[in-house]
Order: C-alpha cells, then structure tokens, then sequence
C-alpha cells in the first residue's frame, strides 16, 4: 500500500477514537450479532488492555453501549449506537473515495480481477490463522 494512500486512509476514520483500530472495532460490531469485548479483542487480536480503553474512549463518545449478555450476565455485549451507524458510515464513504482515486486507473474488469484476487489471499490469511500446522 502506498504512503500517499495510507495517508489518506487513516485521515478517513481520523475523527474515530483510535483511528483505523476504532474503525475496525466499529466494523465488527456492526457485522453480526452482539459479542464480548473479550471476542472482539480476539478477532481483531487487538490487546485486551488496549481494547478496552479503546472502548471506553468509543462509548463517551456515544458510538456504542455495552450491556450485560442475557446469556451471561458476567460478560458484557458491545452494540453500535446510531450515532456510532452513522460514523462508520460516514468513515465508510471517506474511504470510498480514497478507494475510487487508488483504482482509478482501472477499468471495471481490472477492479473485479484484483477484488477477486484480494479475497483470495485474504481468505488464505484467514485460514493460516486457524490452522495449527503453520502456527510456530
């Protein structure tokens, strides 16, 4: 990734608490059903220390609330707030843009292509962090 568009970037979710971490954090809420701190920390592998001053810094701000699991009331849930929709989504945009001006000289096909490959290694990431055999 180039310096320039890193620059960008993480000017695009600057205004989050913690940046490109809050936005990560601010991700995973958003794409499923409620979990713990302690999972979010897990599959972002974020430090808990770290992930929990990042979260305190988050709910002040109002972008999410932590509440008791109904499942066990000894673990908190972590939920986005509609102020907390509306950042990512806004830092979601930003990064759009940042996106279409990294892609620009690409034609539809050549985007799709590189998306395409992209997951792929992502996916192939994703499972060097699950398997045991490569784990030293």
């Amino acid at each position: 990734m180039s310096g320039a568009f890193r620059r960008v970037a993480a000017g695009s979710v600057a205004a989050l608490p913690g940046g490109p971490r809050g936005y990560l954090v601010l991700m995973a809420i958003a794409s499923g059903p409620p979990r713990s701190q302690l999972a979010i920390a897990q599959q972002l592998a974020l430090n808990k220390t770290v992930m929990t001053y990042l979260l305190d810094n988050m709910e002040t701000q109002g972008l999410l609330v932590r509440q008791p699991d109904p499942a066990d009331r000894r673990a908190r849930q972590v939920l986005i707030t509609e102020k907390g929709t509306r950042s990512l989504d806004e830092a979601r945009a930003r990064l759009g843009v940042a996106e279409a001006q990294l892609l620009a000289d690409l034609d539809p096909a050549e985007e799709q292509q590189l998306r395409m490959l992209l997951e792929r290694v992502a996916q192939t990431a994703r499972q060097m962090d699950h398997d045991p055999v490569t784990d030293c």
